[in-house]
């Protein structure tokens, strides 16, 4: 994780590098924050959120809240900026997150210019290259820290279409966690060679069945959580990387008994850039899921609660 500094140091320049403990980087405070408060305090969205059983047995939602996009970036300098744009028209209201990690392209210097033009983006500047899962993880606190109800994954890439994020949300309004799935029906790829839909493929199924989900699509990367849910996932013994970081999530999400919706997206492979997909990250996925399917069964023979 990055270091910390300190307390009496000045703030940098917008072209000078922060680290994660100098807090995102933009152009204005937070909802809610100008007036000391965080988002939802003083008004209904301030109740809690956690779902609840009406007297029909039926599972009951607060209101979602405000919304905190958080986008992970490594070496994005090309995408950042539409990503950014569409997020913003898509859901106007949303804020955005660019977690970036030290990227050599400028991909950090990029976002803190979009985060001085737009008050609804923020730049969580990372000490280096760390993983997709660290980087979610430590935009997942900052925004439960500053009072978000609700916190979207997303890639920079321009895989995951962001017209389709209210789409998410309002599913998200009946459920605990909602992932934009590409293997119920409707849901698609689009230029995707063979070998990447087989592993994708592949690797659902593979988890679906060893750890006993009714997941369709655990590798799926486009997420709405409430923060509530993410509470209750034990994030602080998280410590998967790539594909394997959404398993883990996921199966986390199900075990803890949280209502999972999937809804059909359209994936589109990356046009600009090169993919952060590598053997590395299948193996690691692979070998966890076994690991973790393995011990759940024991565990189950034998009576005792998984850890």
């Amino acid at each position: 994780m990055s270091d910390a500094r300190e307390a009496d140091e000045p703030q940098n320049k917008a072209d000078e590098p922060r680290t994660e403990a100098d807090g995102p980087r933009t152009g204005a405070e937070g909802p809610g924050e100008a007036a000391g408060e965080r988002p939802g305090e003083g008004d209904a969205a301030a109740e809690p959120r956690r779902s609840t059983q009406d007297d029909g047995g039926r599972r009951k939602y607060g209101p979602l809240g405000s919304i905190l996009v958080i986008i992970p970036t490594y070496n994005e300098a090309e995408n950042i900026k539409p990503i950014v744009a569409r997020v913003r028209e898509s859901v106007p209201d949303a804020h955005i997150l660019v977690a970036d990690d030290n990227s050599p392209d400028g991909t950090g210097k990029v976002a803190d210019e979009l985060a001085v033009e737009d008050d609804h983006v923020r730049v969580l500047h990372r000490k280096g290259k760390e993983g997709l899962g660290a980087a979610y993880l430590a935009g997942f606190r900052w925004g439960i820290e500053h009072g978000y109800g609700v916190l979207v994954e997303m890639d920079a890439d321009g895989s995951h279409q962001p017209e389709e994020l209210p789409r998410l949300l309002t599913a998200l309004k009946g459920a605990d966690l909602v992932i934009g799935s590409r293997w119920v029906p409707g849901g698609r790829i689009v230029n995707w060679p063979k070998s990447r839909e087989f592993i994708s493929r592949g690797g659902s199924t593979y988890s679906r069945l060893l750890l006993d989900v009714p997941i369709r699509d655990m590798t799926a990367g486009f997420r709405a959580f409430r923060k509530e849910t993410l509470e209750g996932l034990g994030m602080e013994a998280v410590a998967s990387q790539g594909y394997c970081f959404q398993i883990d999530l996921a199966w986390r999400a199900v075990k803890a008994g949280f209502h999972v919706i999937e809804v059909p997206v359209t994936f589109i492979e990356r046009e600009r850039g090169e993919s952060k997909m590598s053997r590395d990250i299948v193996t690691e996925a692979a070998w966890r899921v076994m690991t973790w399917g393995v011990s759940s069964r024991v565990n189950k023979l034998l009576g005792r609660k998984n850890a």
